[in-house]
């Protein structure tokens, strides 16, 4: 009985030593992280914006002679160059007019070889004292006239000849097609349109650009350009125009860049548009994704041995996925990049490798 309760008594106390060990949480793991260092650097400055692209050339092909359309060549979508043959106009009245233009110059010709010979019959009659000089002066008058009326003939002719030339409705530039407005059969007057035609060598991106930015806009100002059209590049260009009127819808301010279109962008697309209106040099810069947003404001993490420590900051400007950290950091100062989001004051921490500096 004894020795039943000395072995009970032993497994009690044994118990209770162990419940202690127990009730001890574990020690959370280090978070993996990569760091980067702060640096002081150069940072451009500016207004960030979506705009569209406008065709400089983008004219409507209208006929520029009247009768009924026999073939349209071209149809929306196609490639076509200057010089191009888009349609064709039925010549016929044309050619009607100009074969009566040339027969009206062949009945004029032949009445002015006639007067001719008679103003020389008159001249000679006139020396040798037969006739007046009166008459020798009318014959003149009607030769004259027989010949103002040739030029005007041989006028019509050439008029008749571009008529009938400008049946052929041709490309004025190197363009694409947007779109078919006239169809075959139809007659068409000078002046009605039968293609909208686009040029894509030039175009025009319309950046809207706040009110409030109107007094550090100018032209000249160098301007980063992106598009979906082409992922992964950046066209260069500067401000050509900042149209003086505010947008009664937006209230923005509409600023042009002019861009010579060796990319193969499409008018209408969007681009993405950085204005550079000044330049920042001397500022501390990380990346942006070291940067979190928390409850008490923007803060980094502060990396001093295996520890990350918060830091509240304040932020300025942010360009090429750099941010500019204004207060709460110093050059030189390690900070958690990737898994930053994932850390707190104090938390332990293990480093999988450094970043590169202001990436």
């Amino acid at each position: 009985m004894k020795a039943s309760l000395a072995l009970l008594a032993a497994v009690t106390l044994l118990g209770a030593c162990e419940r202690p060990a127990e009730n001890r949480k574990a020690a959370p793991p280090p978070t993996l992280i990569t760091v980067v260092r702060a640096e002081a650097g150069a940072i451009e400055v500016g207004e960030l914006t979506l705009g569209t692209l406008e065709a400089v050339l983008d004219p409507k092909v209208g006929a520029e002679a009247a009768g009924r359309v026999v073939r349209m060549l071209a149809d929306a979508g196609k490639a076509v160059k200057k010089g191009e043959l888009l349609a064709l106009i039925d010549p016929t009245d044309s050619a009607l007019q100009g074969r009566a233009d040339e027969t009206e110059i062949r009945r004029i010709e032949a009445l002015l070889a006639q007067q001719e010979r008679l103003v020389e019959r008159q001249v000679q009659l006139v020396a040798r004292g037969f006739i007046s000089s009166n008459a020798a002066d009318d014959a003149k008058a009607q030769r004259d006239a027989l010949r103002e009326s040739l030029a005007a003939a041989r006028v019509r002719r050439e008029q008749s000849r571009r008529s009938e030339a400008k049946a052929r409705v041709v490309a004025p530039f190197d363009g694409i097609v947007e779109a078919r407005i006239a169809a075959q059969g139809d007659y068409v007057k000078v002046g009605d349109p039968l293609y909208r035609l686009v040029s894509s060598r030039r175009l025009l991106a319309h950046l809207p650009l706040p009110e409030a930015a109107a007094s550090r806009l100018k032209p000249g100002l160098p301007v980063r350009i992106g598009s979906p059209q082409i992922p992964g590049r950046t066209i260069r260009g500067v401000l050509s125009e900042i149209r003086p009127s505010v947008s009664e819808v937006s209230r923005s301010i509409d600023a042009i860049v002019e861009i010579d279109n060796d990319a193969g962008l499409r008018s209408g697309g969007t681009v993405d548009a950085f204005v550079i209106t000044a330049r920042k040099d001397g500022a501390i810069l990380v990346p942006e994704h070291s940067v979190v947003l928390r409850p008490a404001g923007k803060v980094v993490y502060v990396i001093e041995g295996e520890k990350a420590h918060v830091r509240t900051i304040e932020t300025g400007a942010a360009a090429e996925g750099r941010i500019e950290i204004v207060k709460g950091l110093a050059a030189g100062e390690t900070v958690a990049l990737d898994g930053a989001g994932f850390l707190t004051d104090g938390a332990p921490v293990r480093i999988a490798q450094a970043a590169a500096a202001g990436k």
